[in-house]
């Protein structure tokens, strides 16, 4: 790609859900920790210059990684939301309105430089940019008091994934202003709908699973078995 290409990974969470007193991007994955196979993937592409990790303030874990001392890999002080954490790494990078920002998160540990790469080629000359993300497959029931009240069209809904990727001078502003308005965005897309603009749609992979419960550790395991074996 033409303009430079700046990778975000929020890392200051605590993962509530995982019932532990490790942060989940630090829990072992293999003989190594998640975060630790989240950003071997990302600097295993070319296209991206560097990446911005953004870490809690009381975080012990990452000056004991040694991705921590990779000169590529810069370090920032995270925030109270994904947004803060997102817009604090935005804050330091030396980049222009046309650069691109593409965040992922900490605990994707299986994504694939390919899967980026298809992305960042999906966007090639797009204004404002896109995300992975997977048409829906399953039928989706409303509740109500723990009971059926209605099916949902499927058709047009997708799933979203990480990465996402933005033009610089689009996710800035667009972030600073939900922000503004205190509404906390769960996604970088979330604040770029917000801002008025359609982010492009590029099919992810089912392997490039989010850990939130105990139970993903083991299935990331094995998917990232399987890619080293089909490798």
């Amino acid at each position: 790609m033409s303009e430079r290409v700046f990778a975000i990974v929020p890392a200051a969470g605590v993962g509530r859900r995982m019932a532990s007193a490790t942060p989940k991007q630090y829990l072992p994955l293999l003989g190594q920790c998640v975060l630790e196979h989240t950003l071997a993937a990302l600097l295993a592409i070319p296209a991206i210059d560097s990446v911005t990790v953004a870490i809690a303030a009381d975080d012990h874990h990452w000056a004991t990684l040694p991705v921590a001392n990779d000169t590529r890999v810069h370090a920032v002080a995270g925030g109270a939301e994904r947004a803060h954490s997102v817009m604090n790494a935005m804050a330091s990078l030396p980049a222009t309105a046309r650069d691109w920002v593409l965040v992922h998160d900490a605990v994707r540990p299986c994504v694939q430089p390919a899967w980026v790469m298809r992305l960042l080629d999906a966007v090639q000359g797009d204004a404002v940019g896109g995300l992975l993300a997977l048409p829906l497959a399953d039928t989706l029931k409303q509740a109500k008091e723990g009971r059926v009240s209605m099916t949902i069209d499927r058709t047009a809904l997708w799933a979203a994934q990480t990465p996402q990727v933005f033009r610089y001078g689009v996710l800035r502003p667009a972030l600073e202003q939900a922000l503004a308005a205190g509404d906390i965005v769960t996604d970088e897309s979330s604040a770029v709908e917000r801002a008025g603009f359609s982010p492009r749609l590029v099919e992810g992979d089912a392997a490039n699973l989010k850990i939130t419960r105990p139970a993903d550790l083991s299935l990331a395991a094995y998917w990232l078995q399987s890619s080293k074996e089909n490798s």
